[in-house]
């Protein structure tokens, strides 16, 4: 059984209440009745994904048949707040490296991505709540462990983020096949790196919010590399410049 998946009202309310990180809720549209109403203002609460769907969805993620109405996914993980990146970057004597990842969908990707964070020397990873892959046990496989080393934090709006972070110094780099050749750039200091989706790339708020943004020599016949590839070649070169 997925240990990321909790079905039946008593243990989804369950989750909630102990306080596990819950990523997604999935509820039978329409159901109204007491105890739905009372795991939907948890969830509400918690500010989870909240997603009304039709019976035929839910029996598809049901693993047991028996979901009553309510599926949620918990996160394989605790989460960390930036501010603990922050305090890391401290304890270590070191300018914060922090990646934030706009939409990154693929656990597999995930995963990669916060192994490279690891191997990078980073300080955290930054993922949005919405429309993004949340530690989940596939992530933690693809990252080789690196999740209980690398803290991983959850935000509701990642250009807001972004913003508080720039009052604590941070300047912030994202990858963009018509940004200016990484190269060229100076990736020193206290640094962001933004790393997009892996088909649209960085969403357009968020971009405007980045203070360069850094393209990779492309010298072959395909036009992009994969998201966790692209985030581990400029990562590399934020690292060489910082040594």
């Amino acid at each position: 059984m997925n240990e990321n998946i909790v079905e039946g009202r008593n243990a989804v309310l369950e989750a909630f209440r102990s306080g596990k990180p819950v990523d997604r809720l999935y509820v039978l549209d329409g159901c109204q009745d007491g105890p739905v109403r009372t795991i939907v203002r948890e969830a509400k609460k918690q500010d989870t994904v909240l997603k009304f769907v039709e019976k035929e969805r839910l029996n598809q993620l049901s693993e047991t048949g028996k979901h009553q109405g309510v599926i949620a996914f918990t996160a394989a993980y605790e989460y960390a707040e930036v501010s603990d990146m922050l305090k890391l970057a401290r304890e270590r004597n070191e300018d914060p490296f922090l990646f934030l990842l706009d939409g990154i969908e693929d656990p597999h990707n995930l995963g990669a991505i916060i192994r490279t964070a690891n191997l990078a020397g980073a300080h955290g990873v930054v993922i949005p709540k919405h429309r993004a892959a949340g530690l989940t046990a596939a992530v933690a496989r693809a990252s080789a462990g690196a999740v209980n080393y690398t803290p991983v934090a959850r935000v509701t709006n990642l250009k807001r983020t972004m913003e508080e972070l720039k009052k604590e110094g941070l300047w912030f780099v994202c990858a963009d096949m018509g940004g200016e050749l990484m190269y060229r750039l100076n990736l020193r200091g206290p640094v962001g790196l933004v790393i997009g989706n892996e088909g649209e790339g960085v969403g357009r708020l968020v971009k405007e919010a980045c203070d360069f943004t850094a393209s990779i020599p492309m010298k072959g016949d395909i036009d992009s590399l994969n998201a966790s590839v692209a985030a581990g070649v400029l990562a590399y070169e934020i690292v060489r410049q910082r040594m």
